[in-house]
């Protein structure tokens, strides 16, 4: 049975079949979602807020609940997509505004230019560079640095 999901602010719809995860339905929609721990629910960068819909959702594990609590934008409707299954009608998404430093290809590239986005921490998903903030070198050395160890972390897990 396929079940269809809103994506808010983007006014998009994605059909996911039940028991499969939100992560899917946003891939599909080639929506910017990096799952950089291969959906195990150990990074933030599928970090989404549900608008409606939580009771069609399977419950959070122990793992997502470890993990939404080191993002400092949780709120009491955060989901990790991998880990958040559709078992019901109604679901609306919310997805965070900003990218991942994770995301940035080129980070020596953004010197003296103003963040488009607010650039966020994978794994806290802390804002690191506010929206509209010229980035510096020092801002740089320090998303190289937090980049780093992301990536360290992530390789461990």
């Amino acid at each position: 049975m396929v079940k269809t999901v809103k994506l808010d602010p983007i006014d998009q719809e994605t059909s996911i079949k039940t028991n499969d995860n939100l992560l899917s339905g946003l891939l599909s929609n080639e929506i910017n979602v990096l799952p950089q721990c291969g959906g195990k629910g150990r990074c933030a960068t599928c970090h989404i807020y549900i608008k409606d819909g939580m009771d069609s959702l399977s419950p959070l594990n122990r793992q997502e609940q470890r993990t939404l609590g080191t993002i400092t934008t949780c709120s009491k409707n955060s989901r990790l997509a991998c880990q958040a299954r559709v078992i019901g009608e109604g679901v609306v998404v919310e997805l965070p505004s900003g990218m991942y430093v994770s995301e940035i290809k080129d980070i020596e590239s953004l010197i003296g230019r103003r963040a488009e986005k607010n650039i966020l921490h994978p794994l806290s998903g802390k804002i690191l560079v506010e929206q509209g903030k010229l980035i510096t070198r020092s801002m740089i050395s320090q998303l190289q640095d937090t980049q780093s160890t992301v990536n360290r972390y992530l390789n461990q897990t």
